[in-house]
């Protein structure tokens, strides 16, 4: 997977989590809130994934003179 798609799956996965988060907060509903919670989280990690990948890449293109 490309830093760019790690990046949009982990923000969208982020924002369906606040959703259901907020879903589940509304309605009473402790099952909702914590599936919102854990996909947020989720959505964190993918998102962070993507950006080591850039950084990485970013290395790489200075150590290899691709700048």
């Amino acid at each position: 997977m490309s830093s760019t798609t790690d990046k949009l799956k982990g923000l969208a996965n982020e924002a369906v989590g606040n959703v259901k988060q907020a879903a589940g907060k509304v309605t009473g509903n402790d099952s909702l809130m914590a599936e919102g919670k854990a996909q947020e989280l989720k959505g964190e990690a993918q998102r962070t994934v993507g950006e080591a990948k850039d950084g990485v890449a970013s290395v790489v293109d200075k150590v290899t003179g691709k700048h």
